[in-house]
Formats: C-alpha cells, sequence, structure tokens
C-alpha cells in the first residue's frame, strides 16, 4: 500500500479506528476485519458472504497463537478474505455478544467454550451455522486445519443452504427454551438451598491443595466469600481459609511481585496461566482482607498490600481508574517475564543469601515450567529457619532484601503487554475491593485509591446521565450492561461503608433505579442488557456466578442492601423477586450460585444495619464496639452530622448533640443508642 506521495505504509485494516487494544493487535493483519456492527453484515448480505467471528481478547494466549498462525498468514487470509466477510469482538467490550455466542457454540457443539471463540453465521439473520475454538493452521489433536475448514464451510454456504436454514431454525427453538419460568410469588423460601449447597461443596472440596475439582484450578472468590460468612469455624470457613493459604503459597501468585494470575493449570496452585485479570485481582483484594480480619494471621495482610501495591504500580492508567489484564506473554513466549534460571537468581541475590532462597522458593527442585523455575512456597519460613539454624526475623529479612533485588532486576525483563482499557464492572470490583481493604486494615491509602477510581468513572463513563461500559483514549463506548451498573453500585455502598460521600449515594441510588427501569424483568430478575440495547439471538441473563460474581445476585444484594438502608420498599421486592425468579436454578444446583445465595441468607435471616450519626472522633467508640464485636453481614454507615440532602428514610435517623446509633434489621428500627455498650445488648 502507497500513500498520496507513492512512499510505501504498513497495511492497516478497519480495526486501526478502534481503542480496544485487542482489535488493535489485529489492525496490521492481512485479513480485510471489520469490527462487529452493520456494516460488515450489509456488505455480508450485498455479497452474499457468511460472516466469520472472532471473539477474544488481549491477554488470551491462544488468541495469539491463532493469530500468529493463522491471521498473519497472507495465504489464510486470503482465502477468509474472498469468501467470507471477517468480523473481530473482543469479549471485554462485548461481554453481550460474547455470552450470546458461547450459548450458541454450547447448543451446536455440545461442549464447553472458550476463547478464541470462532464462530461462522448466515448474514441476514445473524444466527450461528458453525462453531469451534482454536484452529491450528494443520490437522493436530483432533482439531481440522483454519484453512480446510474456511474451503468445506464456504462449499457448505454454497451447496447446502437450505441445510444452513434449518439447522438455524433449530437453533432459534433451542435458545427459545432457555427462557427462565418465573418462580411463583407464593413459593416459601427456605434454607434448602444453603444446605444443599454446602454439601456439594465439601463434596467437591480438594482437601489437599484447596479449590474445587480437578485442574485446572480457579480462585472462585465468590464462592469462598460466599463460605468466608460461615459465623463458626465449621467446614465452610476452614475450606475458605485453607485454599487462600494454598492459592498464596503457589505459582498463581505473583511471589515477586504481586497480584494473581486467572488460573492455575495443575491441581496444586503451581504453574499459571500467566496473564493477569483486574477482576480476580479487584476481588481477592477484599476476599484476603476479611481472611485477616476473621484470623489476624498475618500473611492475609502481606497479600492484600502486595496486591494492592501492584495494582497501584502496574495498573493504574492516567485517568485515574485502573487498567483491564496484563498479558500472559512477553518475547512470543508464555510467563517469560516471570519465570528464572537458578544462574540468574544466584547472579542477582548472591551464593550466600541463594541457599535460604532456593530453598524457600523452589530453586532447589527440578524446574517447574519449561526448564526454568516459577517462584512457589515449598518450605514455611519457621521450618526454614529452623533447618538453617537462622532467627525467623533475621532470615525474613534476608529473603525480602533478595525479592527486592530480583523486582529490581525482572522490571529490566520485556514486561508483558497491558490491555489499558478502563472497564467500568472490573473497575468496580477492585473500587469494592480496596475499600473492604481499607475498612478491614483501618488504611485511608486504600480508601483514597477507591475513591480515585470511582471519581473517574464518574467522569468519564457516565455521558449524558447514561453509565457506559468501557473507555480509553478519551472514548467511552457501549451501554453499560447489568454488570457495570450493579457492580459499580455495590462499590459505592462499601465505599459508604468506610467513610461517607453524598455523590455515592446518589450514584447508588441512580444506578438503583436504572436497574429497575432498564434491566429489571416484572416476573422477576434482571436481563444482562438494557431495554434499548442491540437486539441479538437471545437477550442473554444468569443467575450463576462464573469468573465474575452473576449481575443478576449482585443487583439483587444492592437493592436488599440499599432497601434496608433507606427504608425503600420497592428495592426489596426487586430483590426478593431476584431470589424467586433464581431459585429453581439454585435448587438444582446450589454451589454454582453463591452469590445468590448470600442474598437469599441475608433474606431469611437479614443483618444489622446500623445508622451512626456524629462526627468521626466522636463516633470511635461506637466503631471499636462494632470492630470488636462483628456479626455475619452488619452493615454499619457513619454519617457526620452536617451531611444534607438525605433521602426521608435517612433523614429521618437525625444527628444529636451527642454521638448517636439507630440499630435496625430489615424495616424495623430500635430506640436510638446513645452509649456505645448498649450496641452489644
Amino acid at each position: 500500500m502507497a500513500d498520496n506521495a507513492g512512499r510505501m505504509t504498513a497495511h492497516r485494516n478497519r480495526l486501526a479506528a478502534e481503542t480496544s487494544p485487542y482489535l488493535l493487535q489485529h489492525a496490521a493483519n492481512p485479513v480485510d476485519w471489520y469490527p462487529w456492527g452493520d456494516e460488515a453484515f450489509a456488505r455480508a448480505v450485498a455479497e452474499d458472504k457468511p460472516v466469520l467471528v472472532s471473539v477474544g481478547y488481549s491477554a488470551c494466549h491462544w488468541c495469539h497463537v491463532m493469530a500468529h498462525e493463522s491471521f498473519e498468514d497472507p495465504t489464510i487470509a486470503a482465502l477468509m478474505n474472498e469468501r467470507f466477510v471477517s468480523v473481530k469482538v473482543d469479549r471485554e467490550e462485548r461481554p453481550d455478544l460474547d455470552r450470546v455466542l458461547q450459548t450458541a457454540h454450547q447448543l451446536l457443539a455440545r461442549r464447553g467454550g472458550g476463547w478464541p471463540l470462532t464462530v461462522f453465521m448466515t448474514p441476514a439473520d445473524r444466527v450461528p451455522f458453525f462453531t469451534g475454538t482454536y484452529f491450528p493452521p494443520e490437522p493436530r489433536h483432533g482439531l481440522p486445519a483454519f484453512g480446510h475448514l474456511l474451503e468445506h464451510l464456504a462449499q457448505v454456504w454454497r451447496e447446502q443452504r437450505d441445510d444452513v436454514q434449518r439447522q438455524n431454525a433449530a437453533l432459534r427453538e433451542a435458545v427459545a427454551r432457555l427462557e427462565v419460568t418465573p418462580t411463583s410469588s407464593q413459593l416459601r423460601l427456605d434454607a434448602k438451598p444453603l444446605e444443599a449447597g454446602q454439601v456439594r461443596l465439601e463434596q467437591d472440596f480438594d482437601h489437599r491443595f484447596g479449590g474445587f475439582g480437578p485442574a485446572p484450578k480457579f480462585p472462585h472468590p465468590a464462592t469462598l466469600e460466599h463460605m468466608l460468612r460461615d459465623p463458626s469455624d465449621g467446614p465452610p470457613a476452614r475450606m475458605a481459609l485453607f485454599t487462600l493459604e494454598k492459592m498464596a503459597e503457589g505459582g498463581l501468585y505473583d511471589q515477586l511481585g504481586g497480584g494473581f494470575a486467572r488460573y492455575a493449570v495443575d491441581e496444586a496452585w503451581q504453574i499459571p496461566h500467566f496473564e493477569k485479570m483486574l477482576y480476580d485481582n479487584g476481588a481477592l483484594l477484599g476476599l484476603y482482607a476479611q481472611a485477616y480480619r476473621r484470623t489476624g494471621v498475618d500473611r492475609y495482610r502481606e497479600i492484600v498490600e502486595e496486591t494492592f501495591a501492584w495494582l497501584e504500580r502496574e495498573m493504574r492508567t492516567g485517568s485515574g481508574a485502573w487498567a483491564a489484564a496484563l498479558d500472559a506473554d512477553s518475547e512470543g513466549h508464555e510467563g517469560r517475564y516471570y519465570v528464572w534460571t537458578q544462574g540468574e537468581v544466584r547472579n542477582a541475590i548472591g551464593a550466600d543469601a541463594y541457599r535460604a532462597f532456593a530453598a524457600r522458593y523452589g530453586l532447589d527442585g527440578p524446574p517447574n515450567f519449561e526448564d526454568r523455575w516459577h517462584l512457589v512456597v515449598r518450605r514455611p519460613l519457621a521450618t526454614l529457619a529452623a533447618q538453617l539454624d537462622e532467627p525467623v526475623a533475621d532470615l525474613r529479612h534476608q529473603l525480602e532484601v533478595a525479592m527486592s533485588t530480583l523486582r529490581r532486576v525482572r522490571a529490566q525483563r520485556i514486561a508483558p503487554g497491558r490491555d489499558d482499557k478502563v472497564l467500568t464492572a472490573w473497575n468496580a470490583l477492585a473500587i469494592r475491593g480496596a475499600a473492604i481493604a481499607g475498612r478491614v486494615l483501618d488504611d485511608g491509602g486504600f480508601v483514597v485509591a477507591a475513591e480515585r477510581a470511582l471519581d473517574a468513572l464518574s467522569r468519564d463513563l457516565i455521558r449524558d446521565g447514561r453509565l457506559l461500559a468501557s473507555w480509553k483514549d478519551g472514548r467511552a463506548q457501549q451501554p453499560g450492561f447489568l454488570d457495570d451498573h450493579a457492580f459499580l453500585a455495590d462499590a459505592a455502598l462499601e465505599l459508604l461503608r468506610v467513610r461517607w460521600r453524598r455523590a455515592d449515594l446518589e450514584l447508588a441510588i441512580d444506578l438503583a433505579e436504572t436497574l429497575l427501569a432498564r434491566f429489571a424483568d416484572p416476573a422477576g430478575g434482571f436481563w444482562f442488557t438494557a431495554d434499548d440495547q442491540e437486539r441479538l439471538l437471545l437477550r442473554p441473563r444468569t443467575s450463576a456466578d462464573e469468573a465474575l460474581p452473576a449481575g443478576n445476585a449482585v443487583a439483587a444484594r444492592v437493592l436488599q442492601r440499599l432497601g434496608w438502608l433507606l427504608g425503600e420498599p420497592r428495592y426489596l421486592a426487586a430483590a426478593e423477586r431476584a431470589v424467586r425468579s433464581a431459585w429453581g436454578a439454585m435448587e438444582h444446583h446450589p454451589h454454582a450460585h453463591p452469590s445468590f445465595l448470600g442474598v437469599l441468607a441475608d433474606l431469611l435471616e437479614p443483618p444489622r444495619v446500623v445508622v451512626l450519626r456524629g462526627s468521626r472522633a466522636d463516633l470511635k467508640p461506637f466503631q471499636a464496639v462494632l470492630e470488636a464485636n462483628p456479626q455475619t453481614g452488619q452493615l454499619v454507615f457513619a454519617i457526620p452530622p452536617e451531611a444534607e440532602g438525605l433521602p426521608p428514610g435517612l433523614a429521618a435517623k437525625r444527628a444529636r448533640e451527642r454521638p448517636v446509633a439507630y440499630v435496625c434489621r430489615a424495616m424495623v428500627c430500635g430506640p436510638p443508642v446513645e452509649s456505645a455498650d448498649q450496641l452489644l445488648l
């Protein structure tokens, strides 16, 4: 390609105008990519070509592999350009589209999906007729070569059009059967799903390494958070704490730099899939803080501080919010940034420190990742100190110095790519986690960071009163989905538990009203898309927790808590309808619905909601009593006496000359309490 002056310029396709780092990774492909939209489908209709949709995300290792093997190959690209109209989708920008196409894949292929997701669609009605995930350039592992698949499907489109249309009709019928059946409003809600969920989690629990089921192992923070709600030291709490301990010792956790990878490929949490996602780390930040509050174990607090330091150091963007993800790959190899040779470590920290460091982090054993070592905790500090006949404090200091040295060495390497788009839902999870950590650790640094991110979202991602889903380079786009609204309202409420800002309460209320106006199903529960968003093959909704907590459950939790705080029956009724809408799913698969189980538990036994009125200094005795005697799910909000513009339900809880506490359960409140000791009654 040449410019007007005749100089040669690199090929750039239509993705060059996008902001998504994932789409921009493919902007120089010889494939004539389109972003998802009417333009691509109009061309496909005009030229009578099927549409090839490739879905992935920037930190996805196998997406990079398929791009290098196929999308950068001129021969395959020419075939794609000749026979298809090709569309690239960032699943993080379009989670609605990804959900629908993954569902279609499960129905057509009768197996789970993943990324990259490869979908072939009819152009006029946008219905998938063939789906798959990764395809290699030549046949292997039972998969056809991608080029052969393209030739075959182009032939199917030319010669078997009637069969394609019949299959499309069958797929539409199958999708229609997925519609949720409302649960009767007369059904008596009880604790049976809670009990069944506990039994199933105990059955699935890995008593050797923690977590649930075989490899690959995912953190499942929503499940662990629900288990930590157990007020006793019974099996749920013990399983959760054991899992958090094993995750922190393994290679899922970056022992050197902080933060967690997305999942471990082995059952013992040793070797991760090295990408780091904001949503995991935001959720785990708050979860480890809760574990520290419950146990007082210093290592949990250290994990919180180290993970937060990583978020601030490597993920904070210039806007004030946090970036979406770090890639698994650097220099063309997965994990290259994180792994070591013995010689590299010995040369960096010296032979004297190497003996203890190697024993602590596994370098005295065989390599655990492609002839190199990924750091994992092999020996407890006290055990190692006894073996080396050194005081624990001295050994700890020696290891910390070695770690600091290796961090400086690692910082000189080529770092993994960073997807620096700002996603509302993922930032909201991190804001919530930082707010919980700030409250538990009584550390204002976490709170300031959470406020900075929340203010950035409020400034950049609310346009004309509408919350948007994604921001990058000054461009906000995609109307917000259910997760964006529910998670952000949840984050604002969590920040209000640490310190009171009128703007955050107003934001939470506005988001709650939007949930009811644009996302609520009158029969109960919430759609993933708003009533005016793009209509796809399926209007998705889900009640089960996946990598992210279920937006339906978080919306119900927000409305439940906000309803108690404000005395708003509309919110409470909507929360109960959402629980009823998920009841059948909770009965059949309770262990897959931990977030909804938490809402159900609070519905059956509402927690105390304590509203404190008074200055920060005057309220310290009240807060000390409440912190020293926590109740499961207890919600405490400290509102300064000068706060203005409070909704009626809160305004009635007036400030007095002396500090005062208003204690409520559900919609029943006791008399004002002016003595901290009375809070124990």
